[in-house]
């Protein structure tokens, strides 16, 4: 069991992040690292053969298993044949992890599923005890499960959801990537999602998985098919990351919970050299950076 660090502070709901990844640390992770130490009273939990990362922070234990290891177990919680050749099929569980990883969730109120490639910022400035009040799932994009980062009521019929996917064993054992997390577990909270606003309001109200779960945009996944704040396709081209607090160069003051840096990731970062993980650890340790197309640098305020 994982005992939690963080627990139940001020009334605040506990969360603990479940987010197994295999192969080797992506070089940013000492960012990843330092943006979840200022969220300290949220727990991560990582499951990998990558090694103890350095300065690891208090509220993130890392659990030391081998690929295969981590797919049998799968393989015995959900009592299916769970061998895929790329740790990258590991995404179509995602929804899974909280039945998988039950005894390790013990005395939680919410667990959460989510990605490596994203920086945090205030996440209890968004994610609120009153706002936890409210609902049993809490997706950061108005019209699919946000697979990068999704909240779950740590309660038997939540864990055991995905379980209503049609076809799920099927789909989970093949070797294709289909997606579930943000497609099929979609679909069980959003019926008819290309309707018309109204249509589209009207049919969740007959769905209780959709009255009880929250879809928000929470424009943390710049410069994809979904607009931005005020509706057109202009994005922010830099963000800054200042103690814990999360902005970027278009929207003024207003601080974001988290950032997701696919298109980045993927795009331009790819066709450059990754810095040295010298110097993104002595980054990390700076009280503000910067996060842009050309890659990290020191926020000078």
């Amino acid at each position: 069991m994982f005992d939690s660090r963080s627990g139940n502070v001020a009334g605040k709901p506990s969360i603990c992040f479940v987010i197994p990844y295999f192969g080797s640390w992506p070089f940013w992770m000492p960012l990843f690292l330092e943006s979840c130490r200022r969220n300290s009273d949220i727990d991560w939990l990582l499951f990998t053969d990558c090694g103890t990362p350095p300065v690891l922070p208090h509220n993130v234990r890392v659990a030391h298993v081998s690929y295969d290891d981590y797919c049998s177990l799968v393989s015995e919680r959900l009592g299916i044949n769970f061998a895929p050749d790329n740790a990258y099929k590991l995404c179509d569980i995602k929804p899974s992890l909280g039945h998988i990883h039950e005894d390790e969730l013990q005395g939680y109120d919410f667990w959460a599923f989510g990605d490596l490639d994203v920086i945090y910022g205030r996440l209890r400035a968004y994610f609120t005890a009153e706002r936890l009040a409210r609902y049993d799932l809490y997706s950061t994009h108005a019209r699919r499960v946000s697979g990068h980062l999704c909240l779950i009521r740590n309660t038997s019929q939540m864990r055991e959801l995905f379980m209503k996917m049609p076809r799920w064993k099927e789909r989970f054992m093949d070797q294709e990537h289909h997606a579930l997390d943000e497609g099929a577990f979609s679909r069980l909270f959003l019926w008819r999602k290309n309707f018309p606003e109204p249509l589209f309001k009207l049919v969740g109200l007959l769905n209780p998985l959709r009255r009880r779960s929250e879809f928000i945009e929470a424009f943390s996944t710049p410069n994809g098919c979904i607009p931005w704040i005020d509706g057109t396709f202009r994005f922010p081209q830099r963000w800054c990351w200042n103690e814990g607090s999360l902005t970027n160069d278009l929207d003024g003051s207003r601080e974001f919970p988290y950032f997701h840096f696919a298109i980045w990731k993927r795009g331009a970062w790819s066709e450059r050299t990754a810095p040295l993980p010298e110097a993104v650890r002595t980054l990390a340790s700076r009280p503000a950076w910067k996060i842009d197309e050309n890659g990290l640098s020191e926020c000078v305020q």
